[in-house]
């Protein structure tokens, strides 16, 4: 871990340990506000609207409060606590960690416009989403850190002033033997006839190729299970994806996650599932020829349609087909309509997604729910 993880880590765990220490009504001091000001990489964090997450992981979850607290700690006293650093991943800078136990990933939100658009017009439809539908797909976000007062670090970009605290659906995979971990697979799945600037622009240039190699992956296989699995999956998103396109949300993916099934094919060796409420899909769904287990959320819905880089981006990328560089690509899911990213979306899971008819042949295409097929016709 790099001096400056390690100083992002610290921040984060003490404003996930000291949160109760502090008074929300007491302001800091003129000099604790010129320290936090100047501060490059360890920023003074505290948590967003703390009951509202505590309400979600508590009572919509079921996440016992000091097992979530325990998770933060090393498992050995001997050890200095910090968090498990995955790296700096993704175009858009996002810095990545797990809990020492690996239940939670945190997420870094360095763009000023993901965090803005996630706190101010998607949280509380987020909220009630959650709280009418707990085993909904929708990535569970447990807690929300942010820089209360200005700094430095946060006007640089040195360190990020918003992280996300969410499920790992991962979680299981570092308790199994090395050679078993790299049998498990991982795919971050978007509507795959969409142009994606960040690769295509300038010939590619704007990113590292082991960036752009993962900005849209391709699943090769098939989700085999049967029709009940399918059709509950396909109800689930239907329902998720809705609350995202009333945002105006695009650009999010369908995080897919398989290992062999032998992996779980003893009770005593059976890979630990995510914590909190029990849904099949984050548990663990069984292929129909017993050979794979299939975990699936939603992740990345922090991007509006009609936000201010949405329409530079466009006007970006008409500039770059007009000089016809870039003829013949299609739309950005970026600046697509939100309505369009979605039915989009639904239609790759239920590409990918295959059921067996009576005759036991790969079935046809299995619908939504009532209410979203009589949208359809």
């Amino acid at each position: 871990m790099s001096r400056r993880q390690r100083l992002i880590s610290t921040s984060i765990l003490r404003a996930i340990f000291e949160s109760k220490l502090k008074d929300p009504d007491k302001p800091p001091g003129l000099l604790a506000r010129i320290l936090v000001f100047f501060s490059v990489f360890h920023l003074s964090l505290a948590r967003y609207r703390d009951e509202l997450f505590k309400k979600l992981r508590n009572e919509v979850w079921k996440i016992e409060e000091e097992e979530y607290t325990v998770s933060f700690r090393s498992p050995s006293k001997a050890k200095r606590t910090d968090l498990i650093t995955i790296g700096d991943l993704g175009y858009s800078g996002s810095t990545f960690f797990t809990t020492p136990d690996s239940k939670y990933l945190l997420k870094s939100l360095p763009r000023h416009f993901e965090q803005s658009f996630f706190r101010k017009r998607l949280l509380d439809p987020y909220v009630e989403h959650m709280e009418l539908n707990p085993t909904s797909l929708l990535v569970r976000i447990t807690d929300l850190l942010y820089s209360p007062s200005p700094s430095l670090g946060a006007v640089l970009g040195t360190a990020p002033s918003h992280h996300l605290v969410m499920e790992n659906i991962l979680y299981g995979k570092s308790s199994c033997a090395k050679d078993q971990q790299k049998k498990w697979e991982t795919y971050d799945l978007k509507p795959i006839d969409y142009f994606y600037p960040e690769r295509d622009i300038a010939g590619g240039k704007l990113a590292p190729e082991s960036v752009k190699d993962r900005l849209v992956d391709k699943f090769p296989d098939k989700v085999r299970v049967g029709i009940d699995e399918k059709e509950e999956l396909i109800a689930t998103l239907s329902q998720d994806t809705r609350i995202l396109q009333e945002a105006n949300a695009v650009d999010y993916s369908l995080f897919l996650v398989r290992y062999p099934a032998e992996l779980s094919s003893s009770e005593g060796d059976k890979v630990p599932t995510p914590p909190g409420t029990p849904s099949p899909w984050r548990t663990g769904v069984l292929s129909r020829d017993k050979q794979w287990i299939y975990r699936a959320v939603i992740l990345d819905f922090f991007w509006a349609k009609n936000a201010l880089q949405a329409k530079a981006m466009t006007g970006l990328v008409n500039s770059w087909n007009f000089l016809k560089w870039g003829k013949g690509n299609g739309p950005m899911s970026i600046t697509t309509s939100s309505e369009e990213y979605r039915q989009r979306f639904l239609k790759m899971v239920q590409g990918i997604v295959e059921v067996q008819d009576s005759a036991g042949r790969p079935s046809g295409e299995v619908r939504g729910p009532p209410q979203e097929r009589a949208e359809e016709e």
